[in-house]
């Protein structure tokens, strides 16, 4: 991972969360198609392993940076690292997250607004400052990792959750209103049960593992969906057929209806301790 300047002609990615689940398979994914990487997370050294086993398999380049997306301005160390290396960023996938399956009050509020900063504001803020660029060169694709549960309504638990992941999805539709016309492609994916470590991180895995199988797809198959639909210009992207018509009654049912069936489906998923 060398940090001199790089004279790479390669299209340069920006992977947030890449450390596990989504983040790694989008890395695996790009460098597979060609890409240099900035990869980002928390966990340094998991990071360091990635880049070093991209490195070695696809010959691009990797750059890491350890960054906490909840701290103030966790982008501009980021940032820092692309412009030290004379980049560019062409692809920005904005995939970083977590939940909080406790009720709203019962959180401190510390992080409540570190979920806040991770889920809203540090995507926002990189865009905001990849997009002029984007723009300038006419060319430019950008990955919003939102979630089903951002066409659903509130519910206890989680409480941010939908509303985080729906702002996403209106985002990604809105820079797609602005920039298409100037050659951007934006895509807001939307998975719903996904083999990842997240579960696992906000200790609702023993719950999560009684959903069906045929409910689950893999981090793989959701990010082939999302580079897919990117490339073809889709700006809402949904993967996977039952996700598909989940999102569809979510969105016409009666909202009472809906609202009532997802209180009941969702009440395991939330932890009072």
């Amino acid at each position: 991972m060398p940090s001199e300047a790089s004279t790479s002609e390669r299209p340069l990615a920006l992977v947030t969360g890449a450390s596990a689940g989504m983040g790694a398979a989008f890395a695996r994914a790009l460098a597979a198609r060609g890409h240099d990487l900035v990869l980002t997370a928390r966990r340094l050294q998991r990071l360091e392993d990635l880049a070093a086993e991209l490195t070695q398999r696809h010959g691009i380049e990797a750059v890491c940076v350890a960054a906490d997306l909840g701290a103030w301005e966790a982008e501009t160390p980021i940032l820092d690292a692309v412009r030290a290396r004379g980049r560019h960023v062409d692809m920005l996938v904005n995939n970083a997250g977590f939940s909080i399956p406790q009720s709203f009050a019962a959180t401190p509020w510390s992080r409540q607004r570190d979920f806040l900063m991770t889920l809203v504001v540090a995507p926002c803020a990189l865009a905001h400052a990849v997009i002029p660029g984007m723009v300038e060169r006419g060319h430019g694709r950008i990955i919003n990792v939102a979630s089903l549960a951002g066409f659903a309504p509130g519910a206890a638990g989680h409480s941010l959750y939908p509303g985080a992941k729906g702002l996403m999805i209106r985002f990604s539709q809105a820079l797609d209103a602005e920039y298409r016309s100037q050659g951007l492609k934006v895509t807001a994916i939307c998975p719903g049960f996904t083999r990842t470590e997240f579960a696992q991180a906000n200790e609702t895995q023993q719950v999560m593992d009684e959903a069906p199988r045929l409910l689950w797809q893999s981090a793989e198959a959701v990010v082939e969906a999302a580079l897919r639909a990117n490339e073809l210009g889709r700006v809402v992207a949904v993967p996977g057929w039952h996700n598909q018509l989940a999102a569809l009654l979510l969105r016409y049912l009666p909202e009472p209806l809906v609202s009532a069936a997802v209180r009941r489906g969702s009440a395991k998923y939330h932890l009072e301790t």
